[in-house]
């Protein structure tokens, strides 16, 4: 196993599948313990026991990252795991959730939720977290944001102007805490198959039919490799924002 992490503690939020797994994985073959966390304790379990056989360590946490109660929960978790040398060096704000459809054309009864993990949850672990690294003067955050947070669609406004929001919020603290020695960088994915799409409301019609023209779509693999990337940096490179898009994708 590389060990380019080793002695390091990784906390990846939505770790149960699509980027959040892959990331939880990456890091874990590169030597950093991982907690995990995401609602679905069966899938938690079975990555923790896949990383475990595999020489690795993982403490999965059950919890919503959109509850602070459960954020909160997690961090203490993280804080008291002697596998993971009771601390943390890494946070991976990857948890939340899509909507298909515009301003006018999205379900507006899934607004409040939608900005309750995206937004509120993700602020809130940023802000646990970051107070917890200034303290220590080093450290990494890492913001799952999305194209569509940079270059809002119609087809996706509303869940873009979460993700435009999590960019913002991101940068807002880099600038707070960059002098402390932490890190904060924003990860911007193009269009990447998962589950995702089926829970946002995503159907070939809405949305297989559109991105068709894009070609080979990307893997949570792509992204998970991004992270893993610009963690290994010296700590005196800050990669602030990083857009992966598959190549093919022209638009958003």
């Amino acid at each position: 196993m590389n060990k380019l992490f080793s002695g390091k503690t990784a906390i990846i939020t939505g770790a149960s599948s699509g980027i959040g797994r892959a990331a939880a994985l990456a890091l874990a073959r590169s030597g950093a313990a991982v907690v995990i966390h995401a609602r679905r304790k069966e899938r938690l379990d079975e990555l923790a026991s896949e990383i475990i056989a595999n020489g690795g360590k993982a403490l999965s946490v059950t919890g919503d990252a959109g509850v602070q109660a459960d954020i909160d929960a997690l961090l203490d978790c993280a804080l008291a795991w002697n596998d993971g040398g009771c601390k943390y060096d890494i946070v991976v704000v990857n948890a939340g959730r899509g909507l298909a459809g515009g301003v006018l054309s999205s379900d507006e009864s899934q607004w409040e939720k939608l900005y309750q993990i995206n937004v509120f949850g993700a602020a809130h672990l940023m802000r646990r977290a970051a107070q917890y690294l200034v303290k220590r003067q080093i450290g990494d955050i890492v913001a799952i944001s999305s194209v569509v947070g940079r270059n809002i669609s119609p087809f996706s406004g509303f869940y873009g102007s979460s993700k435009f929001a999590v960019s913002a919020i991101a940068e807002g603290l880099r600038r707070e805490v960059c002098s402390h020695g932490v890190r904060i960088s924003v990860v911007m994915p193009g269009i990447v198959v998962s589950e995702f799409q089926g829970v946002a409301g995503y159907t070939e019609e809405n949305f297989g039919k559109g991105v068709a023209q894009f070609g080979k779509l990307l893997e949570p693999q792509a992204i998970a490799d991004g992270i893993h990337w610009l963690l290994t940096l010296p700590p005196h490179v800050n990669v602030n924002e990083i857009m992966i898009r598959p190549t093919g994708q022209s638009y958003p």
